[in-house]
Parts: structure tokens; sequence; C-alpha cells
């Protein structure tokens, strides 16, 4: 059976699961299960996975949910426009797409890149910018910390990793943006970044430096160049938006939840847990697309057909009652989310450490240069960005007392 011919079939996005997201989730799984048909822009169907059991299931076995997109039984009615192309796209070259050994060759590769970031310059190199971005707001008195701070704190850090200059990082934040947006400018956005890492992998090839980039060209498992090209763009879509609306997501937390007063006044014991509380119930990366299965099958009590597009509904699942009957917190020490994914292709346990620090450092430069920040606004007036992949606020207005700035130097 077709998603779309299910009775009740839900609109994938629209204001619910931008403004309420944890009712919208009890709500499809109340009317549909575990497995619930979908309908994306233009009517596509699909299935929204909110089972963490489900979930565990599709990630857990590759081989019956592939990422091969070609397996996708959709594509003759997919438009050359759609806007969910630069997220549900064509095969292409990348780990995203890629399968078997060969993707066990690729993970690999890009983690010696990544585990060769040196952590002291990680920390070094967000604390530098945190305060330039912190410099250029601290004499006002106001701010708003999404869009002049946790928007652009990670890709100015990623961009030095991988090996751009410091200039290049705000057209590479408009051109993210707009690409996980998934709306008008999305396929301007992929344009723009594949530009960008075709550039950089030239430069690099010519001339090799200490940096993520060049460490992947000289990789010896043989990759050609747009293989290296397509790995930048998905590590970069990848490392900037969810970090920094899990910086954004955290400070929320931390500004609305009495729980973590005492961190907004010198304390720090409680920025790893908000920052993990996160991850459980507003995380960043709330649905992923995709797999697509390689065969008939059964998930959930629905029968899944060859080439359906399966959506991984990582915040229902970290919500799923099965696994958390009372709704209990599963925080504190307990990190069996789904915010990183699993299996095969969850992000690399590097990636995972980067994303970690670059949050965890730039929340704490906040609250150690704005110590007695606070929201401007009442709390259930802020609102949260369209995207039905991604989630994080549009805004988050803040007043502190005016301080002169650093001029550049941590203190």
């Amino acid at each position: 059976m077709s998603p779309a011919s299910v009775p009740n079939v839900v609109r994938f996005g629209g204001p619910l699961l931008q403004n309420d997201p944890a009712g919208a989730y009890r709500k499809m799984r109340r009317e549909h299960g575990s497995v619930v048909p979908v309908l994306l822009d233009g009517g596509v169907p699909a299935w929204l996975v909110l089972g963490y059991r489900e979930l565990h299931q599709i990630t857990g076995d590759p081989v019956l949910f592939s990422r091969d997109s070609e397996l996708w039984n959709q594509w003759d009615v997919i438009p050359d426009d759609w806007p969910l192309l630069p997220m549900i796209g064509r095969k292409q070259p990348s780990i995203l797409y890629t399968v078997g050994e060969r993707h066990r060759e690729r993970a690999g590769m890009l983690a010696h890149a990544l585990e060769a970031v040196d952590p002291f310059e990680l920390r070094g190199y967000t604390e530098r910018f945190a305060d330039e971005l912190i410099d250029g707001i601290c004499p006002q008195g106001f701010a708003d910390i999404i869009g002049e701070f946790a928007m652009l704190l990670p890709v100015r850090v990623l961009a030095r990793l991988y090996g751009f200059s410091d200039e290049q990082g705000p057209a590479l934040v408009t051109a993210l943006n707009d690409m996980i947006d998934g709306r008008e400018r999305a396929l301007a956005g992929q344009t723009h970044l594949f530009t960008s890492m075709t550039e950089l992998v030239t430069a690099r090839r010519k001339e090799p430096a200490e940096d993520v980039a060049s460490r992947m060209l000289a990789d010896t498992a043989g990759f050609t160049d747009e293989e290296i090209v397509q790995d930048l763009m998905v590590m970069m879509a990848a490392g900037h938006q969810p970090t920094a609306d899990w910086i954004g997501n955290s400070l929320h937390l931390m500004l609305t939840d009495q729980r973590f007063a005492a961190s907004l006044f010198g304390g720090r014991n409680s920025v790893a847990e908000a920052m993990n509380e996160v991850l459980w119930e507003d995380t960043p990366s709330q649905n992923v697309a995709g797999r697509w299965a390689s065969r008939d099958t059964l998930l959930g009590g629905r029968r899944i057909r060859a080439g359906d597009l399966v959506l991984l509904g990582l915040q229902g699942a970290n919500s799923d009652p099965q696994v958390r009957p009372d709704g209990s917190a599963l925080t504190g020490g307990n990190s069996a989310h789904f915010s990183f994914g699993h299996g095969e292709h969850r992000c690399p346990f590097p990636a995972q450490e980067i994303a970690e620090v670059i949050a965890r450092t730039g929340i704490e430069v906040v609250l150690d240069r704005l110590p007695d920040i606070d929201l401007t606004v009442p709390a259930a007036s802020l609102t949260r960005r369209p995207s039905p992949w991604l989630r994080g606020l549009s805004e988050l207005p803040v007043t502190f007392t005016p301080t002169p700035a650093h001029g550049g130097s941590h203190p």
C-alpha cells in the first residue's frame, strides 16, 4: 500500500510541526502508530518512522533499508526544480549515498581526517571566533543571539578546519541555510556550496596544507576529487546548522528553565546537562531523509513496498512512550538518543566530538562575557524556523549589561 492511499495521510511540515512538534508527533502516533504515512512537498508520498525500536531496526539493517536513492519508486514524478532535491537527491558520489564496503572505506577516510584535528586548536579557534562575535555585540547591551552569534560561530570554525578563509564563512552560512530550509533558494544554496568546495579541493590538490580537505585528498583509498567535494559538502551541512541550533536551543533552555538559572550566574556544571537534555527533548536534527526499502517488507505493522522512502523521525523516536512510558527525561549521562543517528550512517564519532566542543565552548563564552544575559520577550513568543528537518529558533533576542570589547583576545 502506498502512503498516499492511507486514510488521514499527514502533510509533512506546517505550523504544528514548526510550533509544537511534540504535540504533532503524539497526534501522528495516536492516529497511525509508529510508522506514519506522510506527503512531502508536491504530494510526494513517504513513511515517517517515530518508533524507537523501528528506527533502531532501520538504521541497523543497511541492506534492507538502503541509502541508495536510485531505489526510489517515485523518481518518475519528481520535477527537476523540486525544492527538496538538496535534501533527498538523486544518487551522488558522496558518503550519504554510498553503501557496502565502499561506504565503510569512505567513513574511515572521513574519521581519519577529523580525528587529526587538534582538540586544543579546535577549542582555541572556537574561543577566538566566539570572542570576536561577542565583541561585535557586547557594547550595545542587546542582541539576537541566534543571528549574531549561534548562526555564525560553527561555520567559521569548520571553515578554518576544512581549509577555507575566514572571509568565505558568511556566504557559506547563507547557502547552507537556504539548502536546509528546502524552499525557493534551496538549489541556489546547493550550487554555491558545491562551487566553493570545488575551488577549495582544486587549491588543496595543488598546494596541500594542515587541514581536513588536504588530509582527505591524501587518503590512499583512491577517492576522486568529485567524491571529496561531495563529502566536504555533507560534512559542512551536517556540521554547521545542527551545531548552531544546538547552541541556540541550549541557551534557550538555560534562559527559560529555572533549573539552569545558576549557570547564568557563574556556574558551569549544568551546561553539559542542558546540552544533553536538548538532544533528547529539542534535538536540532528532528527528521532525516532517509532510507529506501530494497524489497517489500513489514515495519511497525505497515506494508512497506520496495522503493518506498522512509524518513527517520529522530525526535519522535527520542520521545517514544514505548521506551519512555512515563515521559521521564532520559538525560543526565544517558546518551541513548537518536540525535546523531545510529548504525553505519550515523554521524562519525570525531564529528560528534567536534560539534560538542564548538557548542559547549560557544555557550561558555556567552555566559562568561554576558553573565546577566536575559530574554527581552516572553518565551512563548519565540518562533522556530519553518524547516521540518532541523529545529532551531528564528531569533533569540536578549539584553545584558553593555561592556567594552576585548579586541579579539580571550581574557
